[in-house]
């Protein structure tokens, strides 16, 4: 890693970050394998260095990593400012979990019950992360850490990704219902 890819140096990032925004979330570092998390249980933001740095030179546009690193993390306090409705979303996560674990794959992706469950999933998680990338434009608007412009870059090649798997998977079910309704 060069110099400012450095673990020490990001965790200072995103710490002043978090200061800068006046929220007092815990930082905590890891090895989970994504980019940056937000535990609503523990009230942290926790980051993979590793995952960050690459997750950052997946981005097409020419962002400086500072900008993102920022984004992003706004984007996890906005999660912690909805904490609320995602303490409040544990029971239904938790059944949906169970579901996903006690079916097979093929199971999950050829029953319309289940196929559903996973279109719910997808639902809620899209609404969460939008919540969230809403509660980050507030944050940066106030601090002014970001400009818009890359800002609205980041925010909509992190949201990509949900809607992208969502849609997907709701292709999947369309033709799983239509195969149902045809043998009905």
């Amino acid at each position: 890693m060069q110099y400012y890819y450095k673990e020490e140096n990001l965790y200072n990032l995103i710490n002043s970050t978090i200061h800068a925004v006046e929220m007092k979330n815990e930082l905590k570092q890891d090895e989970s394998g994504i980019n940056m998390t937000y535990n609503f249980i523990t009230n942290c933001v926790g980051f993979d260095a590793t995952r960050l740095v690459e997750a950052w030179k997946e981005i097409e546009a020419a962002i400086p990593l500072d900008q993102y690193v920022k984004a992003l993390t706004m984007h996890e306090l906005g999660h912690a400012m909805d904490r609320e409705a995602l303490q409040q979303s544990l029971d239904r996560t938790l059944e949906i979990m169970e579901i996903k674990n006690s079916h097979s794959e093929i199971e999950l992706y050829t029953n319309e019950q289940l196929l559903a469950i996973i279109i719910e999933e997808h639902e809620m998680n899209i609404i969460f992360e939008e919540t969230a990338w809403n509660n980050a434009k507030q944050l940066n608007q106030k601090a002014v850490l970001v400009d818009e412009v890359t800002f609205e870059l980041i925010k909509n090649h992190s949201l990509a990704t949900y809607r992208e798997l969502y849609e997907e998977d709701l292709l999947i079910y369309e033709k799983v219902k239509e195969r149902h309704l045809q043998t009905v």
